[in-house]
């Protein structure tokens, strides 16, 4: 395993690092499918094994679920690795919505460091906060207070938007943004990540493997179980994903890398990115995702002939 530096924070990082959305779990919908909490504890252990030090999470995976079982597995290594959670969809009083007002922050980080086991928290996320709070720089005053406090060591925000994380970088001075790219999402790579470099702020990459189908194993008939958050997407968007991936893969025949490896080694290549995090709900998944990193660079080549595939939309029309 790799490692990086997370903005000027002084905290490395693996380059690979795990993704908890999907152990949350299915109870309460809004996830990735069925999993078995032993299976994923798992999972964490073995990306311990292989060097993986980053765990992102947020309070509403499985409405504290995917927290607990981080905070379960991670005890004994805490001061070994980095928790990265996010706050701001309050979902404790049954109907969810979104608060951001510094009330709500303080009692939700301490439900979090409840679940997590722990008195501190080293990556703080505003969970997709409004344009319109992150325009406004005292949003962020009360990071300032939970650093002087102990509580947290970096703050960022996990944005949908590259506008998003552009505003932040001027109103906020962020230290860090977690944001969508992949190789069929690189909007974020026009001026974002650029800018993101030039002011040393981390940068947390997520959907690398885009939901799923840049693992190759879906097809266009597939279909997803009731709370799975791609559920009621459109036939043709699950066609058309499933035929990008797989022309991408023939594009690359007799590739040292799997589908997923080579959607990482994308994302790696980019300079200004800290730190990936695919989804891992299983030990074999763990496997495949983090050795990514071991494996070599992808050439100029290669990631040229990607980039050609991504401007003719895959040959799809």
């Amino acid at each position: 395993m790799k490692y990086r530096e997370f903005g000027n924070s002084g905290i490395s990082v693996s380059e690979v690092g795990f993704g908890s959305w999907a152990i949350g779990g299915n109870e309460h919908g809004n996830s990735y499918g069925y999993t078995d909490d032993k299976v994923s504890a798992e999972a964490i252990e073995r990306a311990l094994e292989l060097g993986c030090n980053f765990f992102d999470t947020a309070d509403v995976y499985g409405l504290g679920h995917s927290e607990e079982l981080l905070g379960k597995a991670l005890k004994a290594h805490r001061h070994n690795v980095v928790i990265a959670t996010k706050v701001g969809a309050d979902f404790y009083g049954g109907a969810g919505h979104q608060d951001f007002t510094d009330k709500y922050i303080r009692y939700a980080i301490d439900k979090s460091l409840t679940r997590l086991k722990t008195d501190y928290i080293d990556v703080y996320q505003l969970h997709n906060p409004p344009l319109k709070l992150i325009e406004q720089p005292e949003t962020y005053q009360i990071f300032d207070e939970l650093k002087r406090e102990g509580k947290i060591r970096t703050w960022g925000l996990s944005i949908f938007d590259p506008i998003e994380g552009l505003v932040a970088l001027k109103s906020g001075r962020p230290d860090c943004l977690q944001l969508v790219y992949n190789i069929f999402s690189q909007k974020a790579a026009e001026e974002l990540l650029q800018r993101a470099r030039e002011a040393n702020c981390a940068v947390i990459a997520r959907e690398p493997l885009a939901n799923g189908f840049l693992t190759g194993k879906y097809q266009g008939d597939s279909s997803f179980e009731s709370g799975d958050i791609r559920h009621a997407w459109p036939r043709n968007f699950i066609q058309a994903r499933t035929l990008a991936a797989e022309r991408l893969r023939s594009t690359m025949p007799g590739s040292r890398l799997s589908l997923a490896q080579l959607a990482l080694r994308f994302v790696l290549a980019c300079e200004a990115v800290s730190v990936v995090i695919p989804g891992i709900k299983t030990a074999d998944q763990a496997e495949e995702n983090l050795t990514a990193s071991d494996l070599p660079a992808l050439n100029q080549a290669e990631l040229a002939q990607i980039n050609e595939l991504l401007k003719s939309n895959f040959g799809l029309h």
